[in-house]
């Protein structure tokens, strides 16, 4: 049996992000103090916050007018108006609320807390500033892997992390918020197993994995290190989506 690795490296030197900022430039200048070079087959996972604040999607809480519906909700969940009424400009539904958290459909089709808004590493200089998720995260993905492509003549895959809490589980972990250049879900089905049967149900969330692995490596608190270079990904280039793996809402047996 041939031997299966899997690497996951932590880019060394990564700066601040800021508004209008080259992710690609960043990135490729990382690589190369990680005295690393990409490979074709390489993937790259990117922290959703550092293309989030090049894309311009850091909000100051002062500019932002809450509704009469934002007052309500933040008075249910025991959060700011100003953030409730953000929740709920990039959501489609509200799903659940409680203290501390509100579960929403936001406008990608993620179901999620508090629509992915989120204030951590958020640089203080900003004040009472939030960060959004990007407007078309796929489309983030597809924009840096041409643009990475172009300067370096290797194609990467790319993943846009985020960290996302699970129905069934306790914790939460990296998951793929964008994706450009693998494939996001994978149908094994019509596939046989090692005893030949035919298996019938077994999609693979593949980039969410990868978006899992990466985010061990980036850490959730002030590690500093929101780009990771995975090697070994075991699976051809592709046009996923991260659309591709949000479940449609007939299947969903939690709504």
């Amino acid at each position: 049996m041939s031997v299966a690795v899997l690497s996951v490296t932590a880019l060394a030197d990564f700066p601040t992000v800021r508004a209008g900022d080259d992710l690609a430039a960043l990135v490729l200048a990382a690589v190369a103090a990680s005295e690393l070079s990409l490979q074709s087959g390489d993937v790259l996972v990117l922290a959703q916050k550092i293309v989030s604040k090049a894309e311009g999607r850091t909000v100051a809480l002062s500019t932002v007018e809450p509704s009469d519906q934002a007052h309500e909700l933040a008075a249910r969940a025991h959060k700011d108006p100003r953030v409730a009424e953000l929740i709920l400009r990039e959501s489609v539904e509200v799903l659940r609320c409680r203290p501390g958290v509100i579960i929403v459909e936001d406008r990608r089709g993620f179901v999620m807390a508090n629509a992915g808004i989120d204030a951590s590493n958020v640089e203080a200089d900003q004040g009472d500033a939030v960060l959004l998720l990007p407007v078309d995260p796929d489309a983030s993905a597809a924009r840096i892997r041409a643009a990475i492509a172009e300067r370096s003549g290797v194609d990467v895959g790319i993943v846009i992390n985020d960290s996302f809490g699970r129905a069934w589980r306790m914790g939460t972990v990296g998951t793929a918020v964008g994706v450009a250049g693998i494939p996001a879900l994978l149908d094994l089905r019509g596939r046989p197993d090692r005893n030949g049967r035919i298996l019938q149900t077994t999609d693979l969330g593949v980039a969410d994995e990868v978006a899992a692995a990466a985010s061990l490596m980036m850490g959730q608190a002030g590690e500093g290190r929101p780009a990771t270079l995975v090697r070994g990904f075991p699976y051809l280039a592709a046009d996923g989506k991260a659309r591709d793996l949000v479940r449609a809402r007939g299947m969903d047996l939690f709504r």
